[in-house]
């Protein structure tokens, strides 16, 4: 007797968007979140399918690190910072008495992150993630942020309708995900609730805290832009190869080797000046290189990439903080374009 043919078994039905909140709702009540909080944060939620698709679609960094920079640090950006920087110096000389962070740094994350508290972001945070906590392709992920964004509501530092943030369900000025939020969020202005949507003090506070627990050291430097010999740059992958460990950005860095020895090397600043003395006195540093441009990345910048570890975004944070403080050893191209908005 001829077999039947075997039909292919077909993939199990996605669970309805209501009974998997139920489920969740019960695991956020066994995680000691208030009744009230759930309900309210759940009523009425509906999956966004636009924030699936941004998931989805994400742009990749096409730019060269040159051209990225360049058409990043514009003259705009960089007289804004200076600007910013001034007008808020006093709370931010406080937040580096406390937390050993510079202004320029924290500055310049806050200009990268917001447009310097121009933009937090307007995606309602419990929808957007609730909705990729249901989608399969990270869920595990997003669904603890979730529970942590519940956490968030349940401490009173922001009501519902407050709490927005990007697609990705970053939070306020700082861009924190949840989980962020719970661990460095900061009261700074001394108003009870740790407000990183309106209040500059607790943003600043925030971006330092979140920094010096990712290893800043108070007095350091992020490193600087170099020029590099020709005939160093061919023998790089014999003298100081890229890393092997960690994320892209770190991959596409050098092992460390002592500042002294890039000295040695012929490594100079870009007006071709030997490295200043207090920079050999740092224990190592790594070579980021673009097109044209090259940069010793100094201990310090392990917490920038902290943030995000993507070099363009850690080098446009230390060359902003260059420029907004008037720091030597830094040369920024200005360029046109502008940075999108994050929705």
């Amino acid at each position: 007797m001829l077999q039947q043919p075997i039909s292919p078994v077909a993939p199990p039905a996605p669970q309805p968007f209501d009974e998997w909140l139920k489920g969740v709702r019960a695991e956020a009540l066994t995680r000691g979140i208030r009744e009230a909080t759930v309900d309210q944060a759940f009523a009425g939620l509906e999956p966004l399918p636009v924030v699936v698709e941004r998931d989805r679609t994400q742009a990749e960094l096409v730019l060269t690190l040159d051209r990225y920079l360049q058409r990043h640090l514009t003259k705009k950006v960089i007289n804004t910072a200076v600007a910013k920087r001034q007008t808020h110096a006093e709370v931010l000389a406080q937040v580096q008495k406390k937390f050993g962070v510079p202004p320029g740094i924290i500055i310049a994350i806050w200009g990268l992150e917001s447009n310097f508290g121009r933009f937090s972001g307007i995606r309602p945070t419990i929808q957007t993630l609730a909705t990729l906590a249901y989608d399969p392709r990270r869920a595990a992920m997003f669904r603890e942020e979730l529970f942590d964004a519940l956490k968030i509501l349940d401490s009173g530092d922001v009501e519902p309708a407050a709490l927005r943030g990007s697609w990705a369900g970053a939070l306020g000025q700082p861009q924190f995900m949840p989980s962020s939020f719970l661990l460095y969020a900061q009261d700074f202005d001394g108003d009870g609730k740790r407000d990183i949507w309106r209040s500059a003090p607790d943003v600043f506070a925030s971006i330092a805290n979140f920094l010096a627990a990712k290893g800043w050291a108070s007095g350091g430097r992020w490193g600087r832009e170099v020029s590099v010999p020709t005939s160093l740059l061919a023998r790089l992958p014999e003298v100081a190869p890229l890393q092997t460990e960690g994320c892209l950005a770190k991959r596409q860095m050098s092992v460390p080797l002592p500042v002294a020895t890039w000295s040695e090397l012929g490594v100079r600043t870009p007006g071709g000046a030997r490295l200043p003395a207090a920079d050999l006195e740092v224990a190592s540093a790594s070579l980021v290189s673009g097109v044209k441009r090259h940069f010793l990345v100094y201990p310090n910048y392990y917490a920038l990439l902290e943030y995000n570890c993507v070099n363009a975004y850690g080098l446009s944070v230390g060359l902003l903080s260059d420029k907004s403080t008037g720091a030597k050893g830094s040369t920024v191209s200005t360029g046109s374009g502008s940075k999108k908005k994050r929705q």
